[in-house]
């Protein structure tokens, strides 16, 4: 049995509407659900998608206004790579972003594909990666201004830093069942070595840069919390609860997060794996044609309903 790829990625914000204008007006994305960190109420949870919410579509952010900055280093999880199909898609979206003020790299290679690095306001860290044409499973989402053709397509790789190659390989393939494909050189200069989960290919790659001489990072607005990978239903995430605590690897019990079913652990102090269930989906509470629009909230949440909304700031998003 292997994991199907990436379900979604989770980062920090602490300029919400910011992060709001810029994924939704900037990346053409659809904030198919807005809710709160069911651990932390005090915090809006925003979820950025395809139209549906496909599985392996999603980056989310918890909204944490008092955290600090993130500190970059090693022991972390450093980029986040989605997908756009073909090079003049990349072409696209380097006049975009120019247009929209924010630095990128221009046109790059790696690993044998063209890319496209950049960053967003708070300096979560982005990679746009043409994917061939590869055969893509969500739902382009055509209501922002972004067309079609070069609207992104989903995830195609998270990459990783580690200050040791022999402590986290064990896991990702004896543990994990990821297959190491090849090394590349990363246009910053790293050597990477590519794992591919599944069938390999977009959104089921993970890319890992060992870098030992770097200080450990320190988790803060604009860095990813943690990385979610597929499963198909709770029999499968079943499997991998009982394979990743036979190795004494401590995972978290099943917990319930309504839209899809979760179990985490770390695969070293700062690098947190979640593996999520596809369903039941984000239309679970909201009509398809409405994700997005009101204050969403899981079945046992909603007693508190009043006192959440109370204690929740109105999100600001800046005029452009």
């Amino acid at each position: 049995m292997n994991l199907n790829g990436i379900h979604h990625v989770t980062a920090d914000s602490k300029q919400i509407g910011y992060n709001l204008d810029f994924y939704t007006r900037v990346l053409g994305l659809r904030l198919v659900k807005k809710s709160v960190n069911q651990d932390d109420v005090s915090a809006y949870h925003l979820f950025y998608a395809d139209r549906v919410g496909s599985p392996g579509t999603d980056m989310t952010f918890f909204d944490w206004p008092q955290v600090i900055a993130d500190r970059r280093g090693t022991d972390s999880i450093v980029a986040t790579a989605f997908r756009v199909n073909g090079r003049e898609a990349l072409h696209y979206w380097v006049d975009r972003l120019d247009q929209a003020g924010v630095p990128q790299y221009g046109i790059e290679s790696f690993a044998g594909r063209d890319v496209l690095r950049f960053e967003d306001p708070e300096g979560q860290r982005l990679v746009l990666v043409d994917d061939g044409g590869a055969d893509y499973e969500g739902q382009v989402w055509t209501g922002s201004d972004v067309p079609a053709d070069y609207a992104l397509r989903g995830f195609y790789a998270v990459m990783l830093s580690i200050p040791r190659l022999d402590q986290i390989d064990p896991i990702l393939t004896d543990v994990l069942a990821m297959r190491q494909t090849q090394t590349a050189t990363y246009p910053g200069g790293q050597q990477v070595l590519i794992y591919e989960t599944g069938q390999g290919g977009p959104g089921r790659e993970v890319w890992v840069v060992e870098e030992p001489d770097q200080p450990i990072a320190r988790l803060g607005a604009g860095g990813v919390h943690h990385v979610a990978f597929r499963v198909a239903n709770m029999d499968e995430q079943a499997y991998w609860h009982e394979r990743v605590s036979r190795v004494g690897l401590r995972v978290s019990p099943f917990i319930d997060r309504y839209y899809f079913r979760s179990i985490y652990f770390r695969i070293s102090n700062g690098i947190l794996f979640e593996i999520a269930t596809d369903g039941p989906g984000f239309d679970a509470d909201e009509d398809l044609e409405h994700l997005g629009e009101t204050l969403a909230l899981p079945p046992f949440l909603e007693p508190q309903r009043e006192q959440i909304e109370a204690g929740l700031k109105p999100i600001e998003v800046p005029q452009i």
